[in-house]
């Protein structure tokens, strides 16, 4: 008795783990003063099929070290204009993509 209310705590564990996980860690919010822009891991990952590896450590190191980034940089290439190129995924040189990122 005692070893089946053991496993089934154990399997209830487990759901409710599988159920708060967030692919990646979740959304991350940078603030601009263009508006807050919020990075969803889960679009990126499942929505366009990338893998943890195509940006982590190559573009991305940690939010420590990548707390702001320019526009100008990213229109460069920097973080996400790496694949916001126009050609990989939308630019983030047309003004008229303003919106898809940065929240008001």
């Amino acid at each position: 008795m005692r070893s089946k209310l053991l496993f089934s705590g154990l399997i209830l564990l487990l759901a409710f783990g599988f159920a708060i996980a967030k692919i990646g860690g979740g959304d991350i919010t940078f603030n601009s003063p263009a508006g807050k822009v919020v990075f969803s891991h889960e679009n990126h990952v499942k929505g366009v099929g990338l893998k943890c590896t195509d940006c982590h450590d190559k573009l991305f190191l940690n939010t420590k070290k990548h707390k702001s980034v320019t526009m100008a940089q990213m229109a460069k290439g920097k973080s996400c204009g790496a694949c916001h190129n126009g050609k990989v995924a939308f630019s983030v040189k047309d003004k008229d993509n303003c919106n898809t990122c940065h929240q008001k």
